[in-house]
């Protein structure tokens, strides 16, 4: 059990509720355990009321009543089960009984991740119905799953980035003990389980914070969902507390690995330290011994966070997802440069190369979709481990408009060349839920909203795409689906009879090949690897890069990513993995389109 100053706080003598409710003259405890009690609450400081009930069994439901008028759901409730506008429940976290006691997580060199969405991974769409996939995913060579957000949101179809009640697991995937179970059988296959939280803004639906606490808000700040989330004016301290017990929650009770903690960048915040330094101190200090990761989302590239101490270990956030590799990756496959992409069409290869060397490839650089404001900070004196690195995601398929995947867009043989790339490069290798089996189902987005919300997030999402000169016409953007149609949603399901065909089980087999030359011949090389790699281009399309271990050995990668052939010179050395055609290590001789080589060299050899 996670002790923390919010929402209720079950023992079997006495259970004790609390709400921060600064903006409201008096609260009220609703409780329903069979009848209905109310019971006034106490003020205490800083806005806190507070009240301690006998007889409260787990089951029981509550609610606080706001000024004699409303009655709104707990903020910090551990369960909603009918939904963000019905009553919590009181849940006993102690409850569940784990068999995970031994495990202390894995160390980050180890981790291969999987993104996954948990009402699309599977038919059912549930916690308990990913468990009978976990064994595929570690014979797979997959060492941590990442779940998408499943704080509880409005209706029963999101994405998770729309989650209002951030402790209570989306009663439409489960109950609270059936997410722990789903962790502890992750454990059990030696996975780690990484979360995916949102600290930058609540969902437009079930909000009820507004009402009872405005100082949740600083109306200062804005951002693309109103007032910002209030981590730097009066009353910030307790907004603070809040979000790093929400972390440390996940990360105690649900025994989580770590988190994936949402678009940091838009969080907006003046003070010193700033919440995210605050909140990655806070979760290192809880640690006690366990390997605990912190993963950003974060557009502007702030290397700073990254950093390590003189062992090595992470002071604050142990890695951030790599755009920049993402979106130079897409321009090679695609040939698609609109809006962001824009930034890297005049040199996509180049900026692939440099990415998967020094991690950023605007470190520091006016980007020109971001109207040539400077972007990033320098990175090449990070390990690569710090970065996460990936074909594809759920925002990078969903937010096209018809939620496209790379398979249906890339020549299948660059598309592989590219991502051995990500797989076997030192930096962290994600995947996205069906790619493994070149899936072809969309992705799209999706939610369940109602009345005038639904309209305008239809609208307001088919009006994104106007500039975009295939959707210039009115009645091409009609096509695009309704998020709110739960065909929508049920489009996003994986296919999984595609993992059975041919075609599937070539892909497999493909990424089953490239994650055990990872976990044989790269992970033992990662935890020297200190700082970037070097880089050249030959060509405009021949990648040469070389990455350098503490121990003297040095992988090196060659790699055609266009289809002409092209003469070179091999890096000396063991070639641990080699497409057809590529020239033998320490030779002269021509890449074939699209080839791609990964030589280790030791010390000893040179």
């Amino acid at each position: 059990m996670h002790a923390m100053r919010f929402g209720a706080q079950y023992a079997q003598d006495a259970t004790a509720f609390r709400l921060w409710a600064p903006g409201a003259a008096h609260v009220d405890l609703v409780l329903d355990g069979g009848a209905t009690r109310v019971l006034a609450m106490h003020a205490a400081e800083a806005g806190f009321f507070g009240r301690v009930a006998d007889s409260v069994a787990p089951g029981a439901r509550y609610a606080f009543r706001i000024a004699g008028s409303v009655d709104v759901p707990d903020p910090a409730s551990r369960a909603n089960p009918d939904g963000v506008h019905g009553t919590s429940m009181v849940v006993d976290p102690c409850a569940y009984a784990w068999r995970d006691g031994a495990w202390r997580g894995r160390p980050w060199t180890d981790a291969v991740v999987y993104e996954l969405h948990v009402g699309t991974f599977t038919p059912r769409g549930t916690f308990d119905a990913i468990v009978a996939h976990l064994d595929a995913l570690a014979e797979l060579g997959v060492t941590a799953v990442e779940l998408m957000p499943v704080a509880a949101f409005a209706g029963t179809r999101n994405w998770g980035y729309d989650g209002v009640l951030p402790f209570a697991p989306a009663a439409c995937y489960g109950t609270p003990d059936d997410l722990k179970r789903l962790v502890d059988e992750a454990h059990a296959r030696h996975l780690m389980m990484l979360l995916d939280v949102v600290y930058n803004h609540f969902g437009p639906d079930g909000n009820y914070l507004h009402a009872y606490a405005p100082p949740f808000f600083n109306a200062k700040h804005h951002t693309p969902w109103g007032a910002a989330i209030n981590f730097d004016a009066a009353g910030s301290r307790t907004v603070r507390d809040f979000f790093i017990d929400n972390a440390l929650y996940w990360l105690d009770e649900f025994h989580f690995d770590g988190l994936r903690i949402d678009a940091v960048h838009a969080i907006v915040d003046d003070s010193q330290p700033d919440f995210v330094t605050e909140l990655a101190m806070r979760v290192r200090e809880h640690a006690d011994g366990r390997e605990i990761h912190l993963v950003l989302e974060n557009d502007r590239n702030e290397a700073r966070y990254l950093r390590r101490d003189a062992s090595g270990r992470p002071t604050l956030a142990t890695a951030q997802w790599n755009d920049d590799v993402h979106h130079a990756l897409h321009v090679i496959a695609t040939g698609e440069d609109d809006g962001y992409y824009g930034d890297y069409r005049a040199a996509p290869v180049r900026d692939f190369a440099r990415a998967l060397a020094e991690g950023f490839v605007f470190q520091g650089q006016p980007s020109p979709f971001r109207e040539d404001r400077p972007r990033g900070e320098p990175s090449a004196d990070l390990p690569p481990v710090a970065f996460v690195a990936f074909a594809q995601d759920h925002d990078q398929v969903g937010n096209r408009a018809f939620g496209d995947r790379l398979v249906s867009l890339a020549e299948p043989e660059l598309l592989r060349a590219l991502v051995s790339c990500i797989l076997l490069a030192p930096q962290v290798p994600m995947l996205f839920m069906g790619e493994e089996f070149g899936v072809s189902t969309p992705f799209l987005f999706f939610c369940d909203f109602e009345g005038e919300l639904a309209h305008a997030v239809t609208q307001g999402r088919r009006r994104e795409f106007a500039r975009f000169a295939r959707f210039r016409d009115p009645s091409r953007r009609e096509a695009i689906p309704d998020p709110n149609a739960s065909s929508t949603f049920a489009k996003s399901k994986l296919d999984w009879s595609q993992a059975f065909a041919p075609e599937g089980e070539a892909w497999r087999s493909f990424y089953h090949r490239c994650l055990t030359i990872r976990r044989r011949r790269v992970v033992p090389l990662l935890r020297g690897m200190h700082e970037g790699g070097a880089f050249e281009i030959d060509a405009k399309a021949l990648i040469h890069v070389t990455w350098s271990a503490e121990s003297g050995a040095r992988l090196g990668l060659v790699a055609n990513l266009s289809a002409v052939p092209v003469m070179t010179t091999m890096p000396a050395g063991e070639a641990i993995y080699a497409s057809a055609g590529m020239p033998a290590p320490g030779t002269a001789g021509v890449v074939p389109r699209y080839g791609v080589s990964f030589v280790v060299e030791d010390h000893d050899e040179r």
